[in-house]
């Protein structure tokens, strides 16, 4: 089934009756090429470009759940590519490439609206470092552009400028980065999987996986085993409990993030803004709710949910930004969980086991980099190579300390990254 807008005119005047299921629903096969476990957003990613760029079709997809039931679908939908750093500067910048055309790729409305994000300083030192910073987009053949404050108070008059502890000085500003609908992206990539062959098993967890002679074999599910010559583990916040199954130790820890929402209000936030000294971050999105986050809950949790302690800290800063959102009435809240890795950068890499493969460690850089994620993830996959923007996402890195991508010199205490 394709899109048009004569499609959706028609449907729209006939009752939308004559909408059929996007994917198939399928039975577990005894044996696939490939199993990829996540069915998230890079999951499924990982699934489509395996199948579109590499022709394997002989793949299916694990999912414990429901198809964007997980991380995919709880997040704040930030799409950016203004990284610092060698190794994540070239990977986000590749994504972002990706994004820009996602929706004629999937022939599917994933909503990506590139309104610009902003990110605000408050000192001379946080100025140039924000100089330096949008330096390397601009080399990386991203933009960048620095804003004074006079300009910026033109665009975003709602801020509070003259905060007695965090003055705005100005904000570097990325037009190309933005926002889109975060379930619309999950639903694009299982689609466009769908239709290439790749099988969808939803309500299919994995209970084990099967290893003989160091080379995986396959998996225990709770819909029976599965056997498979390559298996790929994508499952965000769960990663050290799927690698257990394997017997590895990842230096990843799980915390959770919350993401608010409020009331539909009227168009007033243009852009994505962020508040770097009260870590806090809010666009406005098609419904009209203004949707805002801020730091981790800062103990290690698989729970969905966060406490009431960083929700408070998150009205503050967002109090403390911009006095006017103390009006608006907060619609609903929900948690991610966030598998962080030492020093704040993903992990794409084969394991010791061969025909394992892994991807975690997206800490707060998930959502953006779905497409991107799911593109090299299936190059490695495919040919045992890794993709030329991802090379500096291996495991071992924390074990010879050698290439550490520190993008917030934050040291390697994972929940502050």
């Amino acid at each position: 089934m394709r899109f048009s807008g004569l499609r959706v005119l028609k449907e729209g005047l006939t009752g939308n009756k004559g909408w059929k299921p996007h994917w198939r629903d399928p039975e577990p096969k005894a044996e696939y090429d490939i199993l990829v476990i996540g069915g998230g957003g890079h999951g499924l990613a990982t699934a489509y470009y395996l199948a579109k760029e590499h022709g394997l079709t002989n793949v299916a997809v694990l999912e414990k759940g429901y198809i964007g039931g997980g991380n995919v679908g709880r997040n704040t939908t930030i799409v950016r590519a203004n990284y610092f750093l060698q190794g994540n500067s070239e990977f986000y910048s590749h994504s972002l490439k990706l994004w820009e055309g996602l929706e004629e790729d999937l022939n599917y409305n994933v909503m990506h609206s590139q309104r610009g994000i902003i990110n605000l300083f408050h000192s001379d030192g946080q100025r140039d470092a924000r100089a330096r910073q949008g330096n390397m987009m601009l080399s990386q053949g991203d933009d960048a552009i620095l804003l004074g404050r006079d300009e910026l108070r033109g665009m975003l008059p709602y801020l509070d400028f003259d905060n007695a502890r965090f003055p705005i000085y100005g904000g570097l500003y990325h037009p190309r980065g933005g926002t889109a609908r975060h379930d619309a992206v999950a639903w694009g990539f299982a689609r466009g999987a769908d239709q290439r062959g790749v099988d969808l098993l939803q309500n299919c967890e994995v209970t084990g996986i099967d290893i003989e002679n160091g080379k995986v074999k396959g998996v225990q599910t709770s819909r029976g085993p599965i056997r498979a010559k390559k298996v790929a583990m994508v499952v965000a916040g769960r990663s050290s409990q799927v690698a257990a199954m394997a017997g590895m130790t990842l230096p990843i820890e799980s915390h959770i993030l919350q993401a608010f929402v409020t009331e539909g209000l009227k168009p007033v936030i243009d852009n994505v803004v962020t508040f770097g000294m009260g870590h806090f971050y809010i666009s406005q999105s098609d419904k009209g709710g203004l949707v805002f986050g801020g730091d981790l809950d800062f103990y290690a949790s698989y729970a969905a949910r966060g406490n009431l302690p960083t929700a408070e800290h998150v009205m503050e800063a967002g109090m403390a930004l911009m006095p006017m959102i103390g009006k608006a009435k907060m619609l609903r809240s929900w948690g991610g969980i966030m598998d962080m890795s030492p020093d704040g950068s993903p992990i794409i890499d084969r394991t010791h086991i061969d025909g394992l493969y892994l991807n975690c460690g997206w800490n707060y850089g998930g959502f953006k980099a779905v497409p991107g994620s799911g593109n090299v993830f299936a190059h490695l996959i495919a040919t045992d190579r890794y993709h030329e923007n991802a090379t500096r996402y291996q495991l071992d890195r924390f074990r010879t300390g050698r290439g550490i991508i520190d993008e917030e010199s934050k040291g390697s205490q994972h929940n502050l990254h």
